[in-house]
């Protein structure tokens, strides 16, 4: 048997090839302000991403080329300053550098006694700490925030109906279950009580106010309208910061109901739970460590490169139960990789193969420290903020919603034109599909009251003022053409 392997045979070649890898990449970085936002993928570049597999190799400098010419051309932009679409974040180099190290230890994180679970036991540490969550509370880091909401859901409804659900399901249980949570919930939600079993029409939709909050005494009674139809409330969920508007629930209420009711409490604080670290606007978060589970993103507003979400629970038994399983091939021994002393991640999630994503947030954390990004998140706040007085002394322009937060959504209304709602919601999409397609910048979009609105999420640590009034400028000027 003639035997192979995937090593290089150059590897002096491999070793000069990563410099310049290395090299570029710094320097597509360093130069991205100098760069279109984001381009139209031509169809040169589709025909290419749509040939059949490779039967034969290909040199390692060509494969790079055709990354260059190719993907990294056409990202979807999110590294760069005027990027503020959805709520996605802008990574670093170090990141970068640190998920490059990652990939070549290549440890699997479903646990054992080696150093890089020691590093995630030590991420997940941090950010208990971080949230005021007890010393003996459990975490996991995961995908984002829609894994971290089918966790903290299922914890919910394993801890709630008692273990016997894991065995029986759903088949044996009589009672009816409801969850409840404003109609500005992430769709994650009714995926996640989907999946549960629980059925969409159980997740509760309480309407909000003009602050884009729930509405308590509407959650109140609608809990007392299903307690009355033999429906018990399960869960209760709260926004730590809401997608379309960035809204926050108030989070010391909800908690106070949630235990009156006897329901697990949840916040979904995928961005908006960090700004429970902020000087100045803290405020915002105050009771986000009552969760009985909390969500959020690293790869948000902790500016990490993704993927790296978090879940974090307040009984570390109720997150074991709810997903440990036996198996005579994960059994536990006294010493060696499966050490029963150790953390086994497999034990608070779905997954058991899972990659080494605690790396870069331990990097990004030890080289800023926290103070620094608790001044980044204030000033994604401020220049949200700015952006909303700008809107406002400009004629044409339309503030939709309260600036909360570092989300600002507005729309483009010419005074003399008296257009109609339609007509508006038309003309404020093809604004938005210019500015994204001309480079200039990537807001993205959402409908407020039936109105269509550019929506400005600032989860981006390459952002300045500057670019805010270059945004304010294009958007008149591309509305008036």
């Amino acid at each position: 048997m003639k035997e192979e392997t995937l090593d290089p045979e150059d590897w002096e070649g491999l070793k000069k090839l990563g410099y310049q890898m290395i090299d570029e990449s710094i320097d597509f970085l360093k130069n991205v302000r100098d760069r279109k936002v984001w381009q139209p993928i031509p169809e040169e570049t589709k025909e290419f991403l749509n040939l059949p597999y490779p039967r034969k190799p290909m040199e390692m400098e060509k494969i790079y080329e055709n990354f260059k010419n190719h993907i990294a051309k056409y990202a979807m932009g999110n590294i760069h300053p005027r990027f503020w679409g959805w709520v996605i974040g802008t990574g670093t180099m170090s990141g970068a550098m640190a998920d490059m190290l990652a990939s070549v230890v290549n440890s699997n994180m479903g646990g054992g006694n080696h150093g890089p679970a020691l590093v995630e036991q030590q991420v997940v540490n941090w950010a208990r700490e971080i949230f005021g969550f007890p010393t003996d509370s459990s975490g996991l880091l995961v995908t984002g925030g829609s894994m971290a909401n089918l966790i903290g859901l299922t914890v919910a409804r394993n801890t709630m109906l008692k273990e016997f659900v894991r065995e029986t399901g759903l088949q044996d249980v009589d009672t009816k279950f409801a969850y409840y949570g404003s109609s500005e919930m992430h769709n994650s939600l009714q995926k996640a009580v989907e999946m549960l079993g629980l059925g969409n029409q159980y997740l509760r939709r309480i309407p909000v106010d003009d602050n884009f909050q729930i509405r308590l005494d509407l959650l109140k009674e609608k809990i007392r309208e299903d307690k009355a139809m033999g429906i018990k409330p399960l869960c209760l969920i709260a926004n730590a910061g809401t997608v379309n508007t960035a809204a926050f629930d108030n989070l010391e209420e909800l908690s106070k109901i949630a235990k009156e009711e006897n329901m697990w409490y949840h916040i979904d604080g995928a961005f908006g739970a960090l700004a429970y670290i902020s000087n100045d606007n803290k405020q915002l978060t105050k009771g986000l460590q009552l969760a009985d589970s909390l969500s959020f993103d690293f790869h948000k507003w902790f500016y990490v490169n993704f993927e790296a979400g978090c879940i974090l629970v307040k009984n570390k038994q109720d997150h074991i139960n709810a997903f440990e399983v036996h198996a005579s091939y994960l059994m536990k021994h006294e010493k060696g990789i499966g050490s029963s002393g150790s953390t086994w991640f497999s034990d608070y999630g779905v997954e058991l193969s899972r990659n080494f994503k605690a790396l870069k947030i331990w990097f990004s954390f030890l080289e800023h420290g926290l103070d620094k990004y608790a001044r980044l998140v204030d000033q994604n706040i401020a220049q949200a903020k700015y952006t909303g007085t700008l809107i406002n002394e400009t004629e044409d322009l339309e503030l939709m919603a309260p600036v909360s937060c570092n989300i600002v959504c507005y729309r483009y209304n010419p005074k003399n034109r008296n257009l109609t709602v339609d007509e508006l919601n038309h003309l404020n999409k093809n604004i938005l599909m210019t500015l994204q397609e001309e480079g200039i910048a990537a807001p993205s979009y959402t409908y407020i009251k039936g109105n269509y609105v550019l929506r400005v999420a600032i989860v981006n640590h390459r952002s300045r003022i500057e670019d805010f009034d270059l945004l304010i400028e294009k958007t008149i000027e591309v509305g008036k053409r």
